[in-house]
């Protein structure tokens, strides 16, 4: 963890990134969710649903729930399709000076969103949500996926020499400076959960933990397929990792 820079300036709107692919079950109840513990904290905000190519009737639940949701902003994103893109594409639409991306399936809670903020406004750059540290937790993770996900970590670990344990966790927050200095991202599927807050490590930014928690989808289908992202997980590790030891700080934030 780095210390939060002094004298940063107060943020205005926070954007929440969601990217949706055929989540007809349960957008509605994310949305609606996130929004009601939004407006009950007062906080400024943007919903900024990223549609990735659904066939179902995701689309067409969005737009109806925009009459509900006044700060809700849908979006389709075009072909290719994948969830770092979705992401990538809710990022080029965001009004916001600070981000947060979440999943659509309510796995994420809706309340550490509001902590994610509180954190941000105390001067950090990044906030890293932890499933693994103390008062953090998980519920009905898949046994397999859980050892797959903790030796993955530790490899990212060893391999960048940080204390973070849950790299791989996609629901984190940002500055906006952060996402732009990060640019561009070529992550184009679920890499991307490791390729921003790595590169914002090994570009200086400031970073801080907290414990979330975190449950198993309880409608549709994962997304994520194990099998087809160790390679690409292995890419971005390596690409970054030669960014650390090999780029001379060419890439690192300019220093103020």
């Amino acid at each position: 963890m780095s210390n939060a820079p002094p004298g940063k300036a107060p943020l205005r709107l926070l954007s929440v990134v969601i990217p949706a692919r055929n989540e007809e079950g349960c957008i509605a109840s994310t949305a609606e969710h996130l929004y009601l513990e939004l407006r009950r904290h007062n906080l400024p905000h943007e919903i900024i649903v990223v549609d990735d190519g659904s066939a179902d009737a995701t689309w067409r639940i969005l737009e109806s729930l925009k009459t509900q949701i006044p700060s809700l902003k849908p979006i389709q994103n075009s072909a290719p399709y994948g969830f770092g893109r979705a992401v990538s594409c809710g990022f080029d639409h965001m009004a916001g000076d600070a981000v947060v991306v979440m999943m659509a399936d309510e796995s994420d809670d809706c309340r550490d969103v509001v902590r994610y903020w509180n954190k941000l406004n105390e001067g950090y750059e990044c906030v890293f949500g932890s499933r693994f540290v103390h008062g953090g937790g998980v519920i009905d993770y898949p046994g397999v996926k859980l050892f797959l996900n903790r030796l993955a970590n530790h490899f990212i670990r060893v391999l960048f020499r940080i204390s973070l344990n849950d790299t791989t966790n996609a629901f984190k927050a940002y500055r906006r400076e952060v996402i732009d200095g990060c640019r561009p991202l070529i992550a184009p599927h679920f890499n991307i959960t490791i390729e921003i807050p790595l590169k914002a490590i090994v570009r200086g930014y400031s970073w801080v933990t907290i414990p979330i928690t975190w449950r198993g989808r309880r409608t549709g289908t994962p997304k994520l397929k194990i099998k087809e992202m160790g390679s690409r997980y292995l890419f971005i590790c390596l690409y970054v990792w030669l960014e650390k030891y090999f780029s001379r700080g060419d890439y690192r934030r300019a220093q103020k």
